[in-house]
């Protein structure tokens, strides 16, 4: 049991450190050939940044622990919207930029009507559930894409309407920048980056559901639980760095747009890839007045903590504190209730 509890967190910190080795590379391979920093950024940190629960439930899926690969998608978003983003709101409320907030959310809620009929009419995922939250995460890429060529584009002609005397500066703080040019790094470098980190999240990712698995049975609970907790923790760390950054810097609004794609993600790509890998029934070890709790619970909180968090601030157009509280009041329930079992209700 001790060796799996260091072997899992041996495997959490390879998922955490390779994840943000794969993305510098992915990213300055983008900027050697001139990919703007929006496109780079909406496209590769955004996939790169939930690479971790993408490994660990499209491992757990092909192994064929499917309590995993459900809890690790549904836990971390639980875990990214009443966690994280709750401690961000709840110390430092922020006005939100209605525009660009709205569009990942209308995607999610989208994909979340799929996976809830799935998950309430069949009691489980099928391969065609899978391949269209596959889609909708494409949809949605190309939406970003776009969104990122649109800004640059603006941008260009911004600088191109800039006045003699800015541009001047600017051309003149070009030139002090080109004779004390930094040390970039060479096109093999980033390649090995990529390489090192993708196969540190493939091990990272291996370890992690192992003795996921060896530490449910160890501590008489299903795998679910562990992967709701423990494990969706641990693959949320990126966001909670983020967060706490962003808060530092009081860009608090910012923290929750990537919490949100984050959540996206979860759903569309996270959840979207395991099904299409291997389809799954949720899990039934645990029953709530003859219902399986996961349709009780995990489901309902985890759309229940989005709706709290998004719908009002929408409406508001900003967030309150108020929000925070209830969420993380929330959030310690789900836990408590996770290890207390259904006699919790």
């Amino acid at each position: 049991m001790v060796a799996a509890v260091i072997l899992f967190i041996i495997g959490l910190a390879l998922l955490i450190k390779c994840g943000d080795w794969f993305v510098d590379g992915a990213s300055g391979i983008a900027k050697k050939f001139r990919v703007p920093e929006l496109l780079i950024g909406a496209t590769v940190v955004s996939i790169g940044t939930t690479l971790p629960e993408v490994m660990v439930s499209a491992t757990s899926a092909v192994k064929g622990h499917s309590q995993i690969a459900y809890g690790n998608a549904i836990g971390s978003i639980i875990c990214n919207t009443a966690l994280i983003a709750a401690l961000t709101v709840a110390i430092k409320p922020s006005k939100v930029e209605r525009k660009s907030f709205l569009t990942p959310v209308l995607f999610f809620f989208a994909a979340a009507a799929i996976y809830l009929c799935s998950a309430y009419v069949d009691h489980g995922f099928k391969r065609p559930v899978g391949i269209v939250l596959l889609c909708i995460f494409v949809v949605y890429m190309c939406v970003l894409v776009y969104q990122a060529v649109r800004a640059t584009r603006d941008q260009k002609e911004v600088e191109g309407n800039e006045p003699p005397a800015e541009a001047k500066a600017a051309e003149t703080a070009e030139e002090d920048a080109a004779k004390k040019p930094a040390k970039e790094p060479s096109v093999v470098g980033l390649l090995l980056l990529i390489i090192i980190g993708a196969a540190g999240i493939a091990v990272g990712a291996d370890l992690l559901v192992n003795n996921g698995q060896i530490i449910a049975v160890g501590m008489g609970v299903p795998e679910s639980v562990v992967a709701l907790t423990f494990i969706a923790l641990g693959t949320s760390l990126p966001e909670l760095v983020t967060a706490i950054t962003s808060l530092a810097k009081g860009h608090g609004a910012l923290s929750l747009g990537n919490i949100v794609g984050a959540n996206l993600f979860n759903i569309v790509l996270v959840s979207g890839l395991a099904i299409t890998l291997r389809p799954f029934p949720l899990p039934a070890d645990m029953k709530i007045g003859g219902n399986i709790a996961s349709l009780v619970v995990d489901v309902p909180v985890s759309i229940a903590v989005m709706i709290i968090l998004t719908i009002p601030t929408l409406i508001r157009g900003k967030l309150s504190r108020a929000q925070g509280i209830i969420l993380l009041a929330t959030y310690a329930a789900f836990c408590v209730y996770q290890f207390a079992g259904p006699s919790f209700l």
